[in-house]
């Protein structure tokens, strides 16, 4: 992982000292809210439905353990007990108060971990694969290029003031599990028939009011040219970019009305005024990020452990477990283990201090001291002995954390919704604990597999309902919570928006709804079939029919 050098943590200390000294003006009346507004959100401070919210950066989604005790601690001293885990692998306290963000911000600076940038209109926390270093399908490790977007990216005087926000995710693995085609910019790491290390640059996709898959503008890029390509994205979107109306702002409008193929011409235009420039990656700095991710100090170990084997062939329920939670590592004896923060009846993503501590212990214990934010919203040890699995899997459970239900319908991704946000039109916590709730069933759900649900409180789609199997967005309609539902998104290399099916659903005709979308599922399914699959196959028209059964389908406008 990344340490801060002295630069940086000069750095984050200032700026502790810069905001504290801004909250003291504010709440002594020498600053405005509009004033404040800006500084705040600098630091990654909103303010809720309820009381304001932190959001704290965890880079491309690593924590050392002594972090996560930090994070503990600082939800029993300033907060309501737990935190809450994002989309974005970042974390959020939704209790704070204000007057004590500041001593906040400062006890994260003494763990390397701020706010910075976690919000407004500058670029986002970098995301990436949460079993990046260890995937067994990995081509090229992400995480030294995803630190090099971050040093770059933070503080950067010229993108600090974007039309809008902009995000970024970097795969280096098969299978996409960072969800680069709806970033506004996605970057896959490939090698290419040489073996050389390359880039291949997607921009302008996004979820949110207008859901785009992003496009291909850059086939092949060396590696040395990665931040003056981005550097020259950047600028074309600050350059064309709309300020007159935060809804066509994005950089994905900017590609659709501009064509991709005009975009990649301006893009290229740009870049060539600074591509072999100052901000050309060297080989001694790549090789210098390079080894902040060297591999820690594994063990020569047996492909297949015996004990392991042993275990699940006498404990049917840690089979279970060991089938939907564990991942498979690229080295031997080792395996990547997924804590599922989907327990039916605790809302999706949400970790009390109290597990925080038990994780750090589990990952010091366990996985050198490491542990990982899933974009699904669950925790990750990413290197456990196979040896070890059995005796993990007995702590997870005496947490709360071993529900081996990863990939399933219960294994639900949601934002924290109008229990929380001020911009959410509906609530979204109590709807996936009812859905949880009418399946729970762990032989049903895993005769069922995976299946993705994803779940959004408006249409900011923080829950990134598009690119769920079967989506759920909160509405307002006549001043009352309802869900609108799409089928057949996808995350991955082959992603795709999913399309709404009719008009909405009042919240207590979720569960039900929910059912007759499975129950459709099962009548059509052809032997192991998946969901996507099934729907694939046969269309939206059979779910529809069956979900509207004896309802009149009129046409109808979601609020949004």
């Amino acid at each position: 992982m990344y340490i801060y050098d002295d630069y940086d943590q000069k750095i984050v200390d200032q700026r502790v000292a810069q905001y504290r000294d801004q909250t003291r003006r504010y709440l002594a009346g020498e600053l405005t809210d509009e004033e404040f507004r800006p500084l705040r959100l600098q630091n990654g401070l909103y303010i809720q439905r309820h009381a304001p919210m932190l959001r704290v950066a965890i880079p491309y989604g690593h924590l050392r353990s002594a972090q996560v005790r930090k994070l503990a601690e600082l939800a029993r001293k300033y907060d309501k007990g737990y935190v809450h885990f994002t989309t974005r692998q970042n974390v959020q306290y939704n209790w704070p108060a204000l007057e004590n963000v500041p001593e906040m911000l400062a006890e994260l600076a003494t763990v390397q971990m701020h706010g910075i940038q976690t919000s407004g209109a500058c670029i986002r926390n970098t995301t990436s694969d949460q079993f990046a270093g260890v995937a067994f399908d990995e081509i090229v490790d992400p995480r030294p290029w995803c630190e090099i977007i971050r040093q770059w990216s933070t503080f950067h005087p010229e993108f600090a003031h974007l039309p809008r926000k902009f995000k970024i995710a970097v795969n280096g693995a098969k299978e996409d599990r960072a969800a680069v085609m709806v970033h506004d910019v996605g970057i896959n790491v490939k090698l290419n028939d040489a073996g050389q290390v390359g880039f291949e640059i997607f921009v302008g996709g996004g979820l949110g009011r207008t859901p785009m898959i992003g496009d291909l503008i850059k086939p092949w890029l060396e590696p040395k040219h990665l931040l003056t390509y981005l550097n020259a994205v950047l600028r074309v979107y600050n350059r064309y970019g709309r300020r007159d109306n935060k809804y066509k702002a994005r950089i994905k409008i900017l590609v659709k009305a501009m064509t991709p193929e005009v975009f990649a011409a301006k893009v290229e235009q740009e870049w060539a005024f600074e591509k072999d420039g100052p901000q050309t990656l060297t080989d001694a700095e790549i090789a210098r990020n390079h080894r902040f991710f060297t591999a820690p100090a594994y063990e020569s170990l047996a492909g297949d452990d015996a004990e392991f084997a042993a275990a699940k062939a006498a404990n049917p329920a840690f089979a279970r477990w060991v089938e939907r939670n564990v991942f498979a590592h690229k080295v031997a004896g080792y395996a990547a283990v997924t804590l599922s923060l989907k327990k039916t009846g605790v809302p999706p993503g949400d970790a009390t201090d109290a597990q925080l501590d038990d994780v750090a212990n589990l990952a010091d214990r366990f996985s050198f001291g490491e542990v990982r934010v899933s974009h699904g919203q669950n925790l990750i040890l990413a290197d456990v002995k196979q040896a070890d699995l059995f005796a993990l899997w007995e702590e997870a459970k005496r947490i709360g954390f071993a529900t081996p239900n990863i990939g399933l319908l219960t294994d639900v991704i949601c934002c924290p919704g109008g229990d929380f946000c001020s911009l959410a039109n509906a609530k979204s916590i109590p709807v996936a604990q009812a859905i949880q709730e009418r399946f729970d069933n762990l032989d049903y759900l895993f005769d069922l597999g995976d299946i993705d649900v994803n779940m959004s409180g408006c249409i900011n789609a923080c829950g990134h309902h598009h690119v769920g199997n079967i989506g759920v967005l909160g509405v307002d309609k006549n001043n009352a919570e309802y869900y609108q539902i799409t089928l057949g998104g996808r995350q991955g290399v082959d992603a795709k928006i999913g399309k709404v099916i009719g008009p909405s659903f009042a919240q207590e005709e979720m569960p039900d709804v929910m059912s007759k979308i499975i129950e459709v599922f099962v009548a059509h399914r052809e032997g192991d079939e998946r969901f996507i699959d099934v729907f694939d196959r046969i269309g939206a028209e059979p779910f529809k029919a069956k979900v509207y059964e004896g309802k009149p389908i009129r046409k109808e406008k979601a609020d949004v």
